[in-house]
């Protein structure tokens, strides 16, 4: 199983704190002979339009010496997890866990607005310190 990124925890804070039930930590998907661990499963425990929705988080820090690869990593590495989820779970809705200075850095900028729209990510932006979500960017 691989490392948990450095704002796992956080991240699942603020789901739970926003009314998630945390149902797999990580979740895990055999496919196509690989296992894929999607960091967080979650499902809504509150709310009319959110009931019974079922997500998966991949949670980012953005930590490495670029965060341009960083960022291609990610990106990448979220197209390849929808793509299984679309065939394993397609009820799951997958998002990408930012927090939110890499979200204004990166993703807020006109080629991260592209890629965005391009690659149809889906973010949940997070306060790393309040443990909070500010953002659902569908």
């Amino acid at each position: 199983m691989p490392a948990r990124d450095f704002f796992h925890q956080a991240v699942k804070n603020a789901l739970i704190r926003d009314g998630w039930l945390i149902t797999h930590d990580p979740l895990h998907i055999e496919f196509g002979g690989f296992d894929f661990f999607i960091d967080l499963g979650a499902e809504s425990l509150i709310g009319a339009i959110r009931e019974g929705k079922q997500i998966a988080v991949e949670v980012k820090s953005f930590a490495g010496a670029s965060s341009l690869s960083d960022f291609h990593a990610a990106v990448g590495q979220f197209v390849n997890y929808r793509l299984v989820l679309s065939k394993a779970d397609p009820e799951r809705v997958l998002y990408l866990a930012v927090a939110e200075f890499v979200y204004k850095s990166l993703f807020a900028t006109g080629f991260g607005q592209m890629a965005i729209e391009a690659h149809r990510l889906r973010l949940l932006v997070f306060d790393e310190e309040q443990e909070s979500i500010t953002q659902w960017i569908e």
